[in-house]
């Protein structure tokens, strides 16, 4: 009986090789992630704010003509409905500031705003490209079809989506920006000064192309096309916005700073009869900042507006509880607070300044182009330092470009008019190139004023109030509205031609 054999494996002399060697180092650490923020950030915010800004400025520009053309609209209801309208984008922000601080959130708010901005702009491109959504063309007809109420609804619904958008969009894109530098430190302030001239060169191609390559898309080839760029750019801006979404600085809503206003007033009024010279026994409510608020600059206690300083006076130790916070937040305030108001109040000055400088922008957009309409338009051919003049010395010399510039457009106009009586036409001889000096002018005031002012809004304010920065310069521009809505009302009957030039709103 044959036997099975088995042969175990077992070490040959002839095997040699060692078994391999073991490690007992830890794995090698993974790579350091890149920093958020910066110009890492701000490459995408750029991007998203140009094309943003080309959608929204390729409507507004011939917004009046397409109500006209496509929807049969004439007189007040024309200038109605786009005068509410672009009032409507003025207003929205500060809606769009409030919800921002207090719930959303900059990031979400942007978001937010640029969906609705998107399908805003989805919805104006559907009417021009679905007849049924508007009334009948009538090219040389007196009497026209108008638009029944569904179409209105139609139209007003898109409309109502850019203003909502306007609203998230308008107010946080700066701000939002201006998250991603450390402005503690000094490379981080003058990355952000960088920043601000970075922003409105963007805002200044976007505004060209706009004004020139989609306006003369919309009027001389296709509406549809037309409107379909703007809707091309807003998605576009959508998606830029989100691919760098790894790279930014997202803060927490941390309250808006309009609670804390009506607290500071309401608490000040509730002590108006404490004396402050006789509170040399009284102490100023000034706690530390918590751990949610490490990113927020503690500001120091200033003498101006000293009335408020009564809010954050401690009267009476029950005021405070057994942890040191105030038994009622609307009768004692820190003294944060206090000096957050007071920086609000001090804007007050440059807030009426700017509407001064931004009016006379605006009156180059409406009577600059009736001036140049009515001229003769055959024209003939004819160092290294990093030197920065101070926010003060830029809105200074924006306001004296403002003040010259409408001294000169007066002195050309005044020519160009009479120049036109002794001709007896509309049309002035006078060569449109004498229109050059005041429009120069104006651009000044807008490269000096217009960034200083954004600027000193976003520097001014602490971090927490950027946001209402923005619908500050919102405001100034919503004023202005109102200001030229009630000097050009008019009376029936209007003068379509008129007002399609003095509704012509260019700057956002």
């Amino acid at each position: 009986m044959s036997s099975l054999l088995i042969k175990t494996s077992s070490p040959s002399d002839d095997d040699t090789t060692p078994p391999p060697p073991v490690s007992f180092l830890p794995p090698p650490p993974p790579p350091p992630k890149k920093a958020r923020g910066g110009w890492r950030s701000v490459k995408y915010i750029l991007g998203n704010e140009s094309f943003e800004k080309l959608a929204s400025m390729g409507l507004i520009a011939n917004l009046t003509v397409y109500l006209q053309t496509k929807y049969n609209m004439d007189g007040i209801q024309l200038v109605n409905v786009f005068n509410i309208w672009s009032g409507s984008t003025n207003l929205t922000p500060l809606l769009g500031a409030f919800l921002s601080d207090a719930y959303l959130g900059r990031f979400r708010t942007l978001l937010f705003g640029s969906v609705s901005s998107f399908l805003g702009m989805v919805v104006l491109a559907l009417t021009a490209g679905m007849p049924k959504l508007r009334p009948f063309d009538c090219p040389g007809v007196s009497s026209c079809q108008k638009p029944q109420d569904w179409q209105l609804g139609v139209l007003y619904s898109g409309l109502g989506l850019i203003a909502v958008g306007a609203g998230g969009v308008r107010p946080c894109n700066i701000a939002f920006g201006a998250d991603q530098f450390d402005t503690r430190t000094e490379k981080g302030r003058a990355q952000l000064e960088s920043f601000f001239n970075w922003w409105y060169f963007s805002f200044t191609v976007s505004l060209v192309i706009a004004l020139t390559v989609v306006v003369y898309v919309q009027t001389n080839v296709s509406w549809v096309i037309g409107y379909a760029i703007p809707a091309a750019c807003l998605f576009s801006s959508f998606v830029i916005f989100l691919i760098g979404k790894h790279t930014y600085i997202i803060t927490k809503p941390h309250g808006t700073a309009f609670v804390d206003i009506a607290k500071v007033v309401v608490g000040a009024c509730k002590k108006r009869a404490v004396s402050l010279e006789s509170s040399s026994g009284y102490s100023l409510y000034d706690p530390p900042l918590t751990e949610t608020d490490q990113h927020v600059e503690k500001l120091a206690h200033t003498d101006g507006f000293k009335f408020f300083d009564k809010a954050a006076l401690i009267t009476d130790s029950s005021e405070l509880d057994d942890k040191g916070l105030p038994r009622n937040s609307w009768r004692l305030c820190s003294v944060q607070q206090v000096e957050q108001l007071k920086l609000i109040v001090g804007l007050v000055p440059v807030w009426f300044t700017g509407i001064g400088c931004f009016i006379t922008m605006d009156q180059m957009n409406t009577f600059g182009l009736m001036q140049a309409i009515q001229s003769n338009n055959e024209a003939k051919k004819r160092s290294k330092k990093n030197i920065r003049l101070t926010t003060r010395h830029r809105i200074n010399t924006g306001i004296v470009m403002a003040i010259l510039c409408m001294v000169v457009a007066a002195i050309v106009e005044r020519n160009r008019r009479e120049a036109a009586l002794k001709q007896g036409t509309l049309v002035s001889p006078q060569s449109i190139l004498l229109l050059l000096p005041q429009f120069a002018f104006s651009g000044l005031n807008e490269a000096f004023a217009a960034v200083a002012i954004m600027e000193y809004y976003t520097n001014h304010l602490p971090e927490t109030m950027r946001t209402l920065a923005g619908g500050n310069l919102l405001s100034q521009l919503l004023c202005i509205q109102l200001l030229e809505h009630c000097y050009y009302q008019p009376s029936p009957p209007c003068d379509f031609k008129q007002w399609e030039r003095i509704s012509m709103v260019g700057w956002p």
